[in-house]
């Protein structure tokens, strides 16, 4: 199949996918007083003395914690490394019920949780169109064809993120070249990532033990507070419950209940205030060596409360270990068929579309139990 890119759009066959980002800051960077006044705020247990992580801890945690070299100078797959022969073959056995349910959201037809202002240059509409056919037409001669746009990293998009999606966040941040995992040169430009570590170099495609954190189940609410902050504790809490151990070359999925949230109370914007996992349990979960990290939302608990990194998460997982993060993964569906089960554990599987130079690619993983 052929593949053109033309003005950072990836043409495949019939099919159109934009790519993009999301979120808005302003001109600049810049930020209102009004928007100051109505930002939300941290969880306050992240300001406790025995909580607080700093931008200091920050810096050290990414010299003791990188995983730079580790599999080869010009490595480009991270921890995705971890997935190893054995590790497939251990999850194939898994499957003993036949059950796949899936682990993805579709991008709605406006992007609801992170709307951007028409002024935005990032902004991308989330279209479906069918091409050259008469809209009040009712037949069609040859065959039925269609047409789709969305921005990869849009706000109800399911995505796997690259390694170069994120450059290294220390106090050489602000310098050109900014840096991504394996300390290369970011070299970010209009036809993507041309420094390595771009998704279409992460792999084809991953079977691995996927393993469920329900958060909503374990502390009995339907949805988690916006902000609320996940601690080591949690963690560990979950893993008694469950008796499941995580560990080396997993596929972690962190639901917090953002969308069943969505569906009572409506859409919000999810990426600045939600819950998610604190800065605080990395180097808890470095020592579990897992592959990948999904989250409902983007895994970071929104705002981080640590002082220069918004998503403390992201900054350590994707330049500093190698590890590809999936946001706004969708685990409803298989929340309930593991808790019928009791079982938080089960194969999942997904492929990596190969988007020439992409910061992204949709994720469509299925778990199967």
């Amino acid at each position: 199949m052929a593949i053109l890119m033309r003005r950072g759009v990836v043409l495949a066959g019939a099919s159109v996918l934009a790519l993009g980002v999301s979120g808005y800051i302003g001109p600049e960077g810049s930020v209102t007083a009004a928007q100051q006044r109505s930002r939300p705020q941290p969880d306050p247990t992240t300001q406790l003395p025995e909580r607080l992580v700093t931008h200091e801890q920050m810096l050290e945690w990414f010299e003791e914690q990188k995983n730079w070299g580790r599999w080869g100078p010009d490595d480009d797959r991270g921890t995705l490394n971890l997935i190893t022969p054995e590790k497939t073959k251990a999850a194939v056995a898994l499957v003993t019920e036949g059950i796949s349910v899936r682990l993805y959201h579709f991008p709605d037809p406006v992007n609801l949780d992170e709307p951007m202002p028409d002024t935005s240059n990032m902004r991308v509409l989330n279209q479906h169109w069918i091409p050259g056919q008469d809209p009040e037409a009712t037949e069609i001669r040859g065959a039925a064809l269609d047409a789709i746009s969305f921005a990869t990293h849009d706000g109800g998009n399911s995505h796997i993120d690259a390694l170069c999606h994120y450059p290294v966040k220390d106090e050489g941040y602000t310098e050109r070249p900014q840096r991504i995992y394996g300390g290369r040169p970011m070299m970010y430009t209009g036809q993507g990532c041309m420094g390595g570590a771009s998704i279409d170099k992460m792999g084809p495609g991953y079977v691995t033990r996927g393993v469920l954190i329900d958060m909503p189940l374990l502390k009995g609410v339907p949805y988690l507070e916006k902000s609320q902050a996940l601690y080591v504790e949690d963690l560990e809490a979950w893993e008694e419950f469950s008796g499941i151990t995580i560990g080396s070359g997993d596929a972690v999925f962190l639901r917090t209940g953002r969308w069943a949230r969505r569906e009572a109370e409506g859409p919000w914007n999810y990426g600045g205030e939600t819950a998610g996992l604190h800065a605080s349990i990395l180097p808890w979960l470095k020592e579990r060596d897992i592959a990948i990290l999904g989250g409902d939302a983007v895994a970071d608990a929104q705002p981080s409360g640590v002082a220069q990194h918004n998503r403390p998460i992201h900054d350590m997982l994707i330049p500093m270990w190698g590890t590809p993060t999936i946001d706004n993964g969708y685990y409803l569906e298989v929340a309930e068929v593991a808790a019928r089960l009791q079982r938080w554990e089960f194969m999942v599987s997904w492929t990596m579309m190969q988007i020439p130079n992409g910061t992204a690619t949709p994720f469509m993983g299925l778990a199967t139990f």
